[in-house]
């Protein structure tokens, strides 16, 4: 019965990266890509100057927005889980906070230009208020507005795992740490924390990888003035230069498996799948 699974799994994930492996290691010249073995791609990758800033750049997007995501994620998971007592509320407002998520990214990455602009709705509202006296010009067009967006896109994504692992804690362990007078920032510390991990764990993995493949957000709202890994293989396919975009795309996923493998370490989150 895994056969049908195992040959879907297998033409439209395991060949795919196999074939980008392999052209990886082609050659190309400013008029025609051909096979071979070469570590050309590579070579001049891990040689440029370019790409450690690149991929400097990409981590810090990627760590910055961790840290916003799980602390948005973490507070609304503890709400909904143990403040919000009625299930049928749990699940209505779990449902409001997935309705901006009904519509594209493209399209609700986009809102923020207007809302961010220079005569947009934030600076016409600071500057009524008399907070600022002109236009604040790094609100959009900046590492500000990008991380902004990411923010937006992938808080999701951290909030659902987490509210899924807090959902299956056992109250009465509350209720124990209460009766043996821990406060309620102790209980929080010792016990839900550390019982949520699987879920922050599975929220990270969905944060880092989809930050760090992105690069239509890093375009958009940067105003092509700032560039992550996803950006600059954007910028090879354009260029039709596929050998040198699918070396940068294995380094890319190897990267990411290497952190995945690195959190799994941490904790079993097999329990969780």
């Amino acid at each position: 019965m895994a056969g049908p699974l195992a040959l879907v799994l297998g033409v439209f994930l395991v060949a795919p990266v196999v074939m980008i492996c392999v052209v990886s290691f082609w050659g190309a010249t400013e008029w025609s890509i051909y096979p071979a073995f070469l570590f050309d791609n590579y070579a001049f990758l891990f040689s440029s100057e370019v790409t450690y800033r690149v991929f400097l750049n990409t981590f810090k997007y990627a760590a910055i927005t961790w840290a916003f995501t799980f602390v948005i994620g973490f507070t609304v998971a503890y709400f909904l889980a143990f403040h919000v007592r009625s299930l049928t509320w749990q699940i209505a407002l779990f449902l409001l906070c997935t309705i901006p998520f009904w519509t594209s990214n493209i399209i609700r990455m986009i809102s923020w230009i207007p809302f961010l602009g220079r005569n947009g709705l934030a600076n016409s509202t600071l500057m009524s208020w008399g907070v600022i006296d002109e236009p604040v010009e790094w609100l959009l067009f900046s590492d500000f507005s990008v991380i902004l967006a990411f923010v937006h896109l992938y808080t999701l994504f951290m909030v659902v795992p987490i509210f899924n692992t807090m959902m299956r804690i056992d109250k009465s362990l509350i209720e124990a740490a209460s009766d043996a007078g821990a406060s309620g920032w102790q209980t929080l510390w010792f016990v839900v924390l550390p019982l949520t991990k699987p879920g922050i764990m599975i929220g990270t993995i969905f944060v880092v990888a989809l930050v760090m493949g992105d690069f239509i957000t890093v375009r958009f709202m940067s105003g092509s003035q700032s560039a992550n890994v996803g950006r600059m293989i954007q910028n090879d396919i354009a260029l039709l230069q596929y050998p040198s975009a699918s070396a940068t795309a294995v380094v890319l996923l190897c990267t990411v498996l290497l952190l995945i493998g690195i959190l799994l370490r941490f904790v079993d989150i097999r329990r969780e799948l």
